[in-house]
This record gives C-alpha cells, structure tokens and sequence, in this order.
C-alpha cells in the first residue's frame, strides 16, 4: 500500500530521532551513528512531523502529484541516515519542504480559506528553515521557524477541525496571529534579543487565543452525545468509547497549550535560547509537549483517514500521554528550571517510553479494529 509505503520513513525517523535522544541523554543506545545527535531535530520535525503533515495534506487533496511532498522529506530523513553526505539529505528536505508549500497551493485554489492559508505559511517556514539549514545556519538558530511550522500547521488544522464552534471571525484572528509569529520569527533571526522577545509574545497571544476559542475547553466536560467535530470521523469501531474519545483528545489539546505557553513564556521573558537549559525547555516543550501531545490527540481521528484503517480509542491511549506530560515536567522543571541532572535524564528516558508506548497502543488498538466488524 503506497500510504503506508510513505508512512515508513517518518516511522524510521521517529525511531531514529529517540534512538538520538539517548546518545544526547549520554545513555546506551541501541543504534551509534556519530552524526546522529546532529540531526536530531531535522530528523523528528522534518522527517517525522513534516512527512505525517505531509501525507495527510495529500490525502486530503486527493491528487497524485499531492504525494511527491511526503515522499521527499521522507527520503530526506532516510538519506540523513545514511553514509551519503549530509548535504544531500538536507537538499531533498528542502525539495520536500518547497513541494509541501506547492501542495497547498491547489487546496488554497479549492477552498479560499483561512484555515489553509495558516498551514500555508506554516510550511513557507519549514521551507525557510529547510533552506537556511541547507546554508549552513545552525539547527538552534533555525528552531523558531521549525516552531512555527508545526504551530501554524497545527492551528490551522484546529480551525478547520473545530470552526462550527468558533466565532465567525475566527479565521481572519488566526490569520492576522499567524501574520504575527511569522514577523516574530523573522525578527528573532535578524535582531535576536528584541526579536525573540516579539516572536515570545506573539507565541503567548497565539496560545491563548487558540486556547481559548477550541472546543476542546467544551469538549473536556461534555457528556458522549456532545462531540461535535469527532463523531463525523468516527464511526461503529468507538461506539464503546464515544465518551471517552472527545475527553481525551480535549486533555491532550489543552496540556499542549500550556507547553506552548511556557515556550513563548521563556522566549518572551529571556530572549535568545540558543543553548543550555533553556534551549533544551523551549525545544521540549513545543516539539514534545504540544506537537507529539497533538499527534496523540489527532491519531484516532487522522490516521483511519489517511492509512484507509479504523484506529479505534481505546482508554489505553490515555496512559503513554499522561506519562508524556508527566515526564515532561520532570525533566523540565525539576531538570532544567531546578538543574537535577539525575531529574532531566529520567524525565528524558520516560519522554521516550511515553512515545513509544504510544507507538505501540495505537498500533494494537488498528490491529484490534481491523478484527472488529464495521
């Protein structure tokens, strides 16, 4: 199946990018590559994030020419792997990244909406960030833009997943926000300390708009015949969970606000985090706390649509995200804001248990579906 053909390499890049955590972590790790703490972060954003964004956009776009973008940025990732030079590997993420911003294009042509035209600008970042890499600028000074791809992308996609619940406005707000991260990010490159304070600020107004205005705010306390933009996705294979399904993606959503919060919180009140403690904080918080948080929030949902498979919820799925956040605050605060070095490590190995434990509840919760009648 040429879907999960595409879907292989962001896996091989999941793996990779934790298999990179334990080398930066100073642990064992099952895999030694000497250049793989060096891509750890193109290789989790870009090659696993991207190429999930990637494949979801061409599916919802239902053209073969859609496919071209998942296909680069994952064989960017494979190539990043691989002996061949690292500049190859970064040239087809950039391919990937360019084909990604043309693949919107047709969905703008279809549609005109706000909603689109935020995850446009969300992938005209990983473009820019894809090229300034491709450069040669260091990987810390390219994480605002590589934040704002998976932010911009991820808020678009709650406007379009949510917007019966919003105000009509909403999408024009969401645009004018996402006009503000871009010039914040932008800002922060050129002019890093009053820059990174602007793009700090901009990232707090975007966090609190967001959540304040999803639904999931409502959907955390709703009984199981209030869940709105979940049960049109969701067919017989949750009917013994319908309940749990819209609570759990709620508490996933509103925890990954708060990381992005405390993200936009320590650029805005610190400046530069390039290095350090708070590099590590903001970097963990977005792509660990919010994205990886949202990921699991939108599996049940987004995966049946895009693999052609039902992903049914099971309250399993709760587990790996309560340890996810958990762990994140360990290594967070007691880690870094506290500097417990024992406390950063432990809560880095739990991050990477609390994902592939995840990897591995979804993956029993699709076989477990696929056995079920329809």
């Amino acid at each position: 199946m040429p879907r999960v053909a595409l879907l292989l390499p962001a896996g091989i890049a999941l793996l990779a990018g934790l298999d990179a955590a334990l080398m930066l972590l100073d642990l064992p790790a099952p895999v030694r590559v000497d250049r793989l703490p060096e891509v750890h972060g193109m290789l989790m954003v870009l090659g696993f994030v991207g190429t999930l964004i990637a494949l979801e956009r061409a599916v919802a776009l239902r053209r073969g020419f859609g496919f071209v973008a998942p296909a680069l940025l994952g064989l960017g990732a494979l190539v990043l792997l691989s002996p061949a030079p690292l500049v190859v590997g970064r040239g087809l993420l950039a391919a990937g990244a360019a084909a990604l911003v043309c693949l919107y294009l047709p969905l703008w042509r279809r549609q005109r909406d706000d909603a689109v035209l935020v995850q446009t600008l969300g992938a005209v970042l990983a473009l820019g960030a894809a090229v300034l890499w491709l450069g040669g600028t260091d990987v810390p000074d390219l994480a605002p833009w590589l934040v704002g791809f998976v932010v911009l992308t991820i808020a678009g996609e709650r406007l379009e997943l949510a917007r019966i619940a919003m105000d009509p406005s909403a999408g024009s707000i969401l645009v004018l926000l996402a006009s503000g991260l871009l010039a914040g990010i932008v800002a922060a490159l050129l002019w890093p300390r009053p820059g990174t304070a602007l793009l700090g600020a901009a990232l707090l107004i975007l966090t609190g708009w967001l959540a304040t205005h999803d639904v999931a705010r409502r959907t955390i306390h709703a009984p199981s015949h209030n869940s709105s933009h979940n049960s049109s996705h969701n067919s017989g294979h949750n009917s013994g969970h319908k309940g749990g399904l819209p609570r759990y993606m709620a508490g996933c959503m509103l925890a990954g606000y708060c990381w992005l919060g405390v993200a936009g919180g320590i650029w805005m009140l610190g400046g530069p985090a390039t290095d350090g403690v708070r590099y590590d904080a903001v970097l963990h918080a977005v792509f660990l706390g919010f994205t990886l948080s949202m990921i699991m929030a939108h599996a049940p949902v987004i995966l049946p649509a895009v693999l052609r498979r039902p992903l049914p919820y099971h309250p399993a799925l709760i587990a790996p995200a309560v340890l996810l956040h958990g762990s994140l605050a360990l290594r967070l605060w007691v880690g870094d804001a506290l500097g417990s070095h024992g406390a950063w490590v432990t809560g880095g190995v739990l991050n990477i248990v609390a994902v592939l434990s995840f990897v591995a509840v979804a993956v029993g919760c699709a076989i477990r579906g696929t056995r079920s009648p329809a």
